[in-house]
């Protein structure tokens, strides 16, 4: 009995260490995401506490993702969300790591699909309207700190771009659309790419120059 306590003791441990160290490969200093394992940086718009930290292994796909959960609250309450996947190719010998495309929760309420170029860094983005879920099981590790998470608009950028085909790096981060300050509409209809105007049109135009500072401020190797 003593042995299998041992044994159990020391896997526990183990777990624990590879855990804490999985976690130090990414961190937010300040405003400032860094990331050792792949080595780059990227400038958030605000000030972020760490809550969580997860890993899957995907045997099919030769590689383990890791997933580093972020928010910014007032009161209580979520104001921002940061989720961080970094996918690593776990067998060398395999192909190089292939992303699947970018697709918006919906189409009518998806405003920009693009490419950035810079230099040789590829970024796939896009920038739409989605509904935070606090019964979400991704999410739950919020609802246990006691944060409470609103269950209403919020507008969500999404970027992913590989790193020398050996990991792929996907952010997406969102923020409250009451929590800009203007006057808006509850009902989705009003957000439709197509018919969009008004004060929901200024807050998508200053979420869209939030977005697109955090992918301009990607620097690799940093």
């Amino acid at each position: 009995m003593k042995k299998v306590i041992v044994v159990v003791l020391g896997l526990v441990l183990f777990v624990c260490a590879v855990a804490i160290a999985a976690v130090q490969d990414l961190e937010i200093k300040g405003r400032k995401l860094v990331s050792r394992k792949p080595a780059f940086t990227l400038m958030l718009p605000s000030e972020f506490q760490f809550v969580h930290f997860s890993a899957v292994e995907v045997p099919k796909e030769n590689s383990r993702t890791r997933n580093y959960l972020f928010i910014r609250e007032r009161n209580k309450q979520v104001e921002e969300l940061l989720i961080v996947q970094i996918a690593d190719k776990t067998n060398p010998q395999a192909g190089p790591m292939t992303m699947p495309p970018l697709k918006p929760y919906t189409e009518k309420r998806m405003y920009v699909k693009e490419k950035i170029k810079r230099g040789e860094l590829t970024v796939d983005y896009l920038i739409q309207l989605m509904a935070w879920n606090p019964d979400a099981p991704s999410l739950q590790p919020i609802v246990k700190r006691g944060i409470a998470i609103p269950s209403r608009w919020a507008l969500q950028g999404q970027l992913l771009f590989s790193y020398q085909a050996e990991h792929a790096i996907f952010v997406r981060y969102s923020k409250d659309v009451n929590s800009f300050g203007l006057k808006i509409s509850e009902d989705g209809k009003g957000w439709e790419r197509e018919s969009i105007s008004g004060n929901e049109k200024r807050i998508y135009e200053t979420f869209r120059k939030i977005f697109t500072g955090i992918i301009d401020s990607i620097e690799i190797g940093k």
